[in-house]
């Protein structure tokens, strides 16, 4: 009986350690108490030394982000090339990666080995996880308020950016924490790339806006066949109407055009809600009827689009080279492709007059180090990134938006918009139609909060949407029921802190612990019978 009782105990010791564990699972940040743990190690200020020492030879690297856009790529090896020119004591070392997920995942395995890199494109979701490290990511108020080295600073070798020329409001998208850890490089938005030729063709006209009943609507009439059993409207045996590029975003941007809640600041989970699974509902009916996809399903948007086998394809202002009869970046054979006119439209709106889009695009951090010369050149780097020259280059490679109103104001730039169509390439209308959507409604976006365990809540709003269209297409009926296991399954999966009814995350590890229990004392009572049984027969 003694060891029966003392087994009991560890079990139950060991289901207080479980509920605790569970319970420090992808942990919101609460400012009064948590934040000083998960950020404890991060700098909140920045000594600029008084002089840089341009006899001082230093090394820096950069890493950035390009796929196949070779102009991206371009761009950034003119830069450093300049840059190196003014500064010949600066050697930048330029490491290209694919996606910014990459380079998130890099950066978190060289963070292990102390060998971040010295300035590197990100987003602030990543950032609030870097800053969990010890002195990681600089803060740069001091840098951009020098008078001699920040922003329009007397030293400068360069025509850099005054005090005030950075667009606000993408400013104020890289602060973390309350403290200014990035400057915005790039933006853009979402758009949808609509064949306006199919849609008129289905006896349709586009409205001066996009509503997700009208998408919705027109995606199920394009789903009509012929006798033969191609689809009517293009008469492939492929159609798939609506497909959408970013998952996450697509969520993320219809809870907030339905004045759902997301999370807070403070790091609270609020995205598994009614409103949540009134999308989700919505979703999963469309993907039902076979005219919703994503790019998990069935890959890049536009190699449909492109090829008359798709009519709404949702992806950034970013892509738009890719989209279209006369794209300049083709992924598909020539003789796939469908003369159609490309129309760019802002995403689909639950209410017209109050639109919601999401502000994304690359940002610039720089990285601690022990030199405190080394922070400073890797500093006038990124401030060199700000510049007219790359910052107009950049965003003629594809339809991003300079950040600066230096340079949306300058004349290049005007001059840029204004030629539009005038050939397939630096100036193609569909790139430029793009950017001018996020120019149209810098007022109308919106950023969600960073905290650390941001990316993982972006993962999960996708993967509900991700999981519902592929439900549907196996068979499953998509309930209210199913919605909720899926938001405790998502809950579990991505480590979220979050109780979700009358099941938890806790409850689930007290509830398996129990049962362990269970099999512990009846495992003890077979074997204590069996023992007794023997020495009987002895």
């Amino acid at each position: 009986m003694k060891k029966l009782t003392k087994l009991v105990i560890f079990a139950l010791f060991a289901a207080i350690c479980l509920t605790s564990l569970a319970s420090c699972h992808g942990k919101k940040v609460d400012r009064d108490t948590d934040l000083a743990t998960n950020y404890s190690g991060a700098i909140t200020d920045f000594e600029v030394p008084e002089e840089f020492d341009s006899s001082k030879k230093y090394k820096i690297t950069f890493w950035a982000k390009s796929d196949s856009n070779k102009l991206q790529t371009a761009v950034y090896q003119q830069a450093v090339k300049d840059f190196e020119e003014l500064y010949p004591n600066i050697d930048v070392v330029l490491s290209i990666e694919t996606d910014y997920q990459r380079i998130y995942q890099n950066v978190i395995t060289n963070i292990q080995t102390g060998t971040t890199p010295n300035v590197c494109i990100t987003y602030p979701d990543h950032i609030a996880t870097y800053l969990t490290g010890d002195s990681l990511v600089v803060p740069l108020e001091s840098l951009m308020s020098d008078e001699k080295y920040g922003l329009g600073g007397s030293e400068l070798k360069f025509d850099g950016v005054d005090d005030g020329e950075i667009v606000q409001k993408f400013l104020d998208e890289c602060v973390v924490n309350g403290y200014q850890y990035a400057v915005p490089f790039m933006r853009s938005t979402e758009a949808c790339y609509v064949n306006k030729t199919y849609v008129e063709a289905l006896g349709y006209e586009l409205p001066e806006q996009l509503t997700w009943e009208f998408v919705w609507e027109v995606s199920r009439a394009a789903l009509a066949k012929n006798p033969d059993g191609t689809y009517a409207v293009n008469g492939q045996s492929v159609m798939l109407p609506f497909i959408y590029k970013s998952t996450d975003n697509m969520m993320i941007q219809m809870v907030e055009q339905l004045g759902g809640e997301y999370s807070t600041s403070d790091g609270d989970i609020l995205l598994f809600n009614d409103t949540t699974e009134q999308i989700l509902l919505e979703i999963a009916a469309a993907a039902e009827d076979g005219a919703f996809y994503t790019f998990k399903n069935v890959s890049y948007p536009a190699n449909y689009l492109n090829a008359g086998q798709c009519i709404f394809a949702i992806d950034s202002t970013a892509g738009a080279t890719w989209m279209g009869t006369d794209s300049p970046q083709l992924d598909i054979p020539e003789e796939s492709i469908v003369d159609f006119e490309t129309v760019v439209m802002e995403i689909p709106q639950y209410d017209t007059e109050n639109p919601k889009m999401i502000s994304q695009g690359p940002s610039i951090c720089v990285f601690n180090k022990a030199d405190p010369g080394e922070v400073l050149a890797s500093w006038l780097f990124a401030q060199y990134l700000l510049t007219n020259e790359v910052q107009i280059a950049y965003s003629q490679s594809e339809g991003y938006l300079p950040v600066t109103s230096k340079a949306q104001g300058s004349e290049e730039f005007v001059d840029y918009l204004a030629r539009s169509g005038e050939d397939n390439q630096t100036y193609y209308n569909v790139k430029i139609d793009a950017t001018k959507i996020l120019i149209n409604n810098i007022d109308n976006t919106f950023i969600t909060p960073v905290f650390n365990g941001s990316v993982s809540l972006r993962n999960a709003a996708g993967g509900m949407i991700e999981d519902v269209a592929d439900a549907v297409r196996v068979g499953k009926s998509i309930t209210p029921s199913y919605v909720s296991g899926l938001y405790r399954k998502m809950a579990a999966l991505w480590r979220l802190d979050v109780a979700l009814g009358d099941v938890s995350p806790v409850a689930i590890v007290l509830i398996s612990s129990i049962a362990v229990i269970d099999v512990a004392i009846v495992v003890y009572l077979v074997y204590s019978k069996r023992k007794k049984q023997k020495s009987m027969g002895k």
